[in-house]
């Protein structure tokens, strides 16, 4: 029986040389770098005289400018406001990538510009309020009410949303 050959175990060389192809086909932060680089160390081990060290490799790379958190964040953030996601939902998957709070803020403010056309785009794709080819009964409401807490907007949004007429045209306050 002839099984899969293991991969050696990673050095220092091995290690960077890994990370960088990682950066180089992925849109990454910080964190998100050191969670693979840490799985990689797990699945492969280490096989170097000095302890591995992916911090200092990550914060190498932040020098180098190959990661830019702030960039990333914002980037994201963009993405899922196009996606029809809200503010809370974005906040969520910008702490899960590992930005810190000094790097959000330029994200942040997108987000809250784009707010109300993010729900615009979410209400267009879940096919409710305006968009819907008749109005929901209770049980439907509720269920895209709650598809749009999901989605990280608030109540006051999502019931403006769910509430309206088909074919209305909603402004924004």
């Amino acid at each position: 029986m002839t099984g899969k050959r293991l991969p050696p175990p990673l050095d220092e060389e091995s290690l960077r040389d890994l990370a960088l192809r990682h950066v180089a086909r992925f849109a990454v932060s910080r964190g998100k770098l050191l969670t693979y680089l840490n799985r990689k160390l797990r699945e492969r081990g280490w096989g170097d005289e000095r302890p591995a060290d992916p911090e200092a490799l990550a914060d190498r790379f932040v020098e180098l400018n190959y990661i830019d958190d702030a960039g990333y964040a914002v980037m994201k953030s963009a993405s899922l406001g196009r996606r029809g996601y809200g503010a809370r939902r974005v906040e969520e998957e910008l702490r899960a990538a590992g930005i810190a709070e000094s790097d959000r803020e330029q994200a942040d403010a997108q987000t809250r510009k784009d707010a109300w056309s993010a729900a615009d785009r979410f209400a267009r794709r879940k096919r409710v309020g305006p968009y819907a080819t008749a109005p929901l009964d209770p049980k439907q409401r509720e269920k895209a009410i709650a598809a749009f807490l999901r989605a990280g907007h608030d109540y006051a949004v999502a019931r403006r949303w769910v509430d309206a007429a088909p074919g209305e045209t909603i402004e924004q306050e």
